[in-house]
């Protein structure tokens, strides 16, 4: 398919699908060295899929801190919210992935972004631990 300038649409390339589907996949799987190899070759590290989920969000709801880390030293956005208004910080509070928690900490995840921010999250699964990694006085 073309656009108006007579370039392809990049959105209906099959082998650009193919690409971006691979390297969600990386990030899911927590695949960290072929997904950073992708990411050294140009793709962008704040990339999204068709549901608003990024890179680190989709490491971080899966549990892979070392993906994660890598993204976030790379420039990843740890506060960038998915289509459904959730945070990677939100989404692995949710699955109890320490790991991860403290890695997007570490790199300063707002614990307030989102709906339901991280904070709601663990004041909702009565995660304590996670309030006191946050500062959170109200625990």
């Amino acid at each position: 398919m073309s656009t108006a300038d007579g370039s392809s649409d990049p959105t209906t390339d099959p082998d650009i699908i193919d690409l971006a589907t691979t390297v969600f996949d990386f990030a899911r799987n927590g695949d960290t060295e072929p997904l950073g190899a992708y990411i050294a070759a140009g793709v962008p590290v704040n990339l999204t899929n068709d549901s608003g989920d990024t890179l680190v969000m989709l490491a971080s709801y899966h549990g892979h801190a070392d993906t994660v880390a890598h993204l976030c030293r790379h420039g990843a956005d740890v506060d960038r919210l998915n289509d459904r208004g959730q945070s990677p910080l939100a989404g692995a509070v949710f699955k109890g992935e320490d790991d991860v928690v403290a890695v997007l900490v570490e790199h300063g995840a707002d614990p307030q972004a989102g709906t339901p921010s991280a904070t709601e999250a663990a004041r909702m699964f009565d995660q304590r631990h996670y309030l006191e990694l946050f500062g959170d006085q109200d625990h």
